[in-house]
């Protein structure tokens, strides 16, 4: 389906869903959601967009990003939804908010399989399936040379100025990396280290190094997670020590990383004065990790925005998303397609 034809399915879907509010008894108003600004938070924004008009509700869609969004939902209750909230960086501040009732996780996980860590292309773990974990690969950094270095083996870490920068440094630390005969490489920026997996991909060289999940880049190289081979290490390793500036972590211990936190949360007027069908659809509404994926690498082999994203998800994957609304929602959905 092209990108323009989406586009008009996506106004379609909200007229057709607006039209459809006559029909619902349990209106459930004004509703402001995050359009948060990375792919697959935008693509949720506007599926969550259709669906809610179709509930009944008058839906606008606000720029967001992590720290803003949730500051501005927690001091002002505004907006009143944040679809992919990736909570680790606000766990405490959130706990807190959901305790004292101030916010509400509408879905504790709306996405499986996500999460942050270390990452083989597919033809590395082929021709070399003794590689279970990060402690096989780091045993072999012969089969990563640097190109600079070739005696040395590469792990591409993330960029100067990124959190995971930090974490990264310190793992490299923590595992002892440089006397095995490693070298931590900085890709420079995001294009850099999306090209550092592109290019060996293509050239069928191996790569070794972090990335994350939900994006196109895991679903169009098909990058595979590798365990680290040992447990994580405890909130004291993690918070107080690798996710801190190297000269404030003097002694990292091996860990996997910690587990990616990341929620559905609503406002505390949503949660009261929203219609329970609201309150239902983003409990159901879970989508597998692979089809988000699969989704990215449509919208960026095409150009398209998050909104192009959520058209073409709408359109084509009705096995996942009609069960998260009523028949007749659905069917003013599909009208519309």
């Amino acid at each position: 389906m092209k990108v323009h034809n989406l586009k008009k399915a996506a106004i379609a879907i909200a007229g057709v869903a607006m039209m459809s509010t006559t029909v619902q008894a349990d209106h459930c108003g004004k509703i402001q959601v995050a359009d948060m600004n990375w792919a697959s938070a935008s693509m949720l924004a506007h599926v969550d967009k259709a669906m809610l008009t179709a509930l009944g509700c008058e839906v606008e869609l606000v720029a967001g990003s992590t720290m803003p969004t949730f500051t501005s939902m927690n001091e002002k209750d505004s907006p009143d939804v944040a679809p992919e909230l990736w909570a680790n960086a606000v766990s405490d501040l959130l706990d807190e908010a959901v305790d004292t009732g101030r916010l509400f996780i509408g879905n504790s996980a709306p996405i499986t399989g996500l999460g942050e860590g270390w990452w083989l292309l597919p033809h590395t773990l082929d021709a070399h399936p003794e590689l279970k974990t990060a402690l096989d690969v780091i045993a072999r950094p012969d089969l990563f040379p640097d190109k600079e270095d070739p005696s040395k083996g590469a792990f591409v870490g993330c960029p100067a100025g990124w959190g995971c920068q930090l974490a990264n440094a310190n793992l490299f630390r923590a595992f002892d990396m440089e006397a095995k005969g490693w070298k931590l490489i900085d890709p420079g920026s995001a294009a850099g280290l999306d090209g550092s997996v592109a290019k060996a991909s293509e050239q069928g060289d191996n790569w070794f190094g972090y990335y994350w999940n939900p994006t196109s880049l895991v679903g169009k190289y098909d990058l595979r997670h590798v365990p680290f081979g040992v447990d994580y290490a405890g909130d004291d390793n993690w918070v107080g020590c690798i996710a801190l500036a190297p000269d404030a972590c003097a002694d990292p211990q091996p860990s996997a990383w910690i587990e990616s936190r990341v929620n559905t949360v609503v406002s505390k007027m949503l949660k009261q004065s929203g219609s329970s069908a609201v309150m239902d659809y983003f409990k159901a509404r879970t989508i597998p990790g692979p089809v988000l994926n699969a989704e990215l690498v449509w919208a960026d082999d095409n150009n398209g925005t998050g909104a192009d994203a959520a058209a073409h998800f709408l359109s084509t994957r009705g096995d996942i998303w009609e069960s998260w609304v009523s028949d007749d929602v659905a069917s003013a959905v599909k009208a519309a397609l």
